[in-house]
């Protein structure tokens, strides 16, 4: 019961990392954006937080004078920043000088992998790591509980914000004007400006917000999952986000599970005795292959409702109109 227990707390932190990033795709997508740069954001989300950590800490006398709320905020803020920095670089490309989506993505993440080792490989990983037990603490009740306290309950604030953020994602695509406007865009472009919609501003918009998502997804990862520790492994995070858009069929709400799914496949064989570091790959494979056999049945059951937006990857050129 304690292994089933620790393979789903594990499961679930490891899930919202990716719940994040794949959150922040699926609206950037909508407005039809391919951004194959998320893997980069994700990464310079996660530096740009440890740094804002790391400027808290030295601005200390002592590790003991640091203070909740600002040991939260600061990382918070600077992830954002900088992650909505990179979706503006990538829609000024994309958007106002029509560099091609794909090589303009992969761009940016290579260029976010290469900052992100730049910034870390300036700061002190103590520095980060005392500040992660504020994003770790849980609810104080929660060891009275048993399991469920343990399953539903122990985890820090981020893991909650997170779910409230794709419910609210999911809803505003789905039930509001905003999302309606959004979802055109991505959809006919030239329609969307024929009826007085603001295409550039809108993927301008979702690509930027889209990405400070993603980009909390990669401090979520190494403040909450990692308990402050770095791994060079963020990025690899970014693209099973990627593929988790894929997944959920473009649908916010069912990246949640699906987020679990992924998270729970690419930890298994931490669970599974005598496991090789040849089966060891092949078993983190398996979210791909789970994605891949989607693919395959969305493309053979051609729903609509289950398609990319009609849009994705094309720059819109307004005077083609």
């Amino acid at each position: 019961m304690t292994l089933l227990l620790t393979f789903l707390t594990s499961t679930i932190r490891l899930g919202i990392t990716l719940l994040l990033g794949s959150t922040g795709e699926i609206i950037t997508e909508k407005s039809g954006h391919l951004n194959l740069g998320i893997p980069g954001i994700m990464c310079v989300g996660a530096a740009c937080g440890c740094l804002g950590e790391s400027l808290y800490t030295s601005s200390l006398d002592s590790y003991d004078q640091m203070s909740p709320l600002p040991a939260v905020i600061i990382p918070i803020l600077c992830s954002l920043l900088g992650s909505a920095l990179m979706g503006l670089i990538y829609s000024f490309l994309t958007v106002t000088l029509r560099a091609n989506q794909n090589v303009t993505g992969l761009a940016l993440t290579t260029f976010g992998v290469g900052v992100t080792n730049y910034i870390i490989s300036q700061l002190e990983f103590v520095s980060f790591q005392r500040g992660s037990r504020f994003f770790t603490a849980a609810l104080p009740f929660a060891d009275k509980l048993g399991w469920f306290g343990q399953l539903f309950l122990s985890y820090g604030f981020l893991v909650y914000l997170s779910l409230a953020i794709a419910i609210v994602a999911s809803i505003v695509l789905t039930k509001t004007r905003l999302g309606l406007h959004l979802r055109s865009v991505g959809e006919n472009p030239a329609t969307a400006d024929a009826m007085g919609i603001n295409v550039t501003l809108y993927r301008y918009a979702a690509t930027c917000v889209g990405s400070a998502i993603a980009g909390l997804g990669g401090l979520f990862f190494v403040m909450d999952y990692l308990g402050g520790n770095w791994e060079y492994c963020i990025d690899a995070m970014g693209w099973l986000s990627i593929a988790l858009v894929i997944f959920a069929v473009w649908k916010p709400h069912v990246s949640i599970l699906g987020s679990f799914l992924f998270g729970g496949l690419y930890i298994a064989y931490n669970y599974i005795g005598g496991v090789t570091f040849a089966q060891k790959e092949l078993l983190k494979m398996l979210p791909y292959v789970v994605t891949i056999l989607v693919l395959i049945v969305t493309s053979i059951r051609n729903k609509r409702e289950n398609q990319p937006p009609a849009g994705l990857g094309l720059n819109y050129y307004r005077e083609e109109r």
